[in-house]
């Protein structure tokens, strides 16, 4: 593990030479360390932002909606016409 220059974060570098295995606790911290600094980069949408994201969603969410559906009532033509009582 290698200490990053700007904010002192750790991070894995494949040329360090190896250091000694870290006990179970010590990887425990390392990961809640690692964590916090993960969050610390998550930036929080504004209100715009948000709406527009949501609406980008909902929007993906109906267009899916609307194929599924089509795809349904074909099959369902499709079989009936294939294995359908004759009128």
């Amino acid at each position: 593990m290698v200490q990053d220059e700007p904010k002192g974060e750790v991070v894995a570098a494949s040329d360090a030479p190896r250091e000694k295995k870290l006990n179970f606790f010590q990887r425990i911290a390392l990961f809640i360390r690692q964590v916090f600094a993960e969050l610390r980069k998550v930036v929080t949408p504004t209100r715009q932002e948000l709406l527009k994201f949501t609406g980008v969603v909902l929007g993906f969410v109906v267009v899916m909606m609307a194929i599924v559906y089509g795809l349904d009532l074909l099959f369902t033509w499709v079989v009936n016409v294939v294995f359908g009582v004759p009128s």
